[in-house]
């Protein structure tokens, strides 16, 4: 099990919600504003993905000897 598994999550998927949401209310400095905080929030899912990685093949390593 992951470390992240064991913590609840909610069965909401805000990224969907997000894909629904009409974007027409929106004026293009939000939506440049939007598009900055999911740039934003790429790389730091990018990050997580990189630690992890980084994290299991150190522990392989440790055990593997």
């Amino acid at each position: 099990m992951e470390p992240d598994e064991s913590l609840a999550r909610s069965n909401a998927d805000p990224a969907a919600g997000l894909a629904r949401q009409d974007l027409n209310p929106f004026s293009v400095e939000e939506l440049h504003a939007r598009i900055a905080l999911l740039e934003a929030e790429i790389v730091r899912c990018r990050a997580k993905i990189d630690a992890s990685v980084n994290h299991r093949a150190t522990a392989d390593a440790l055990f593997k000897r």
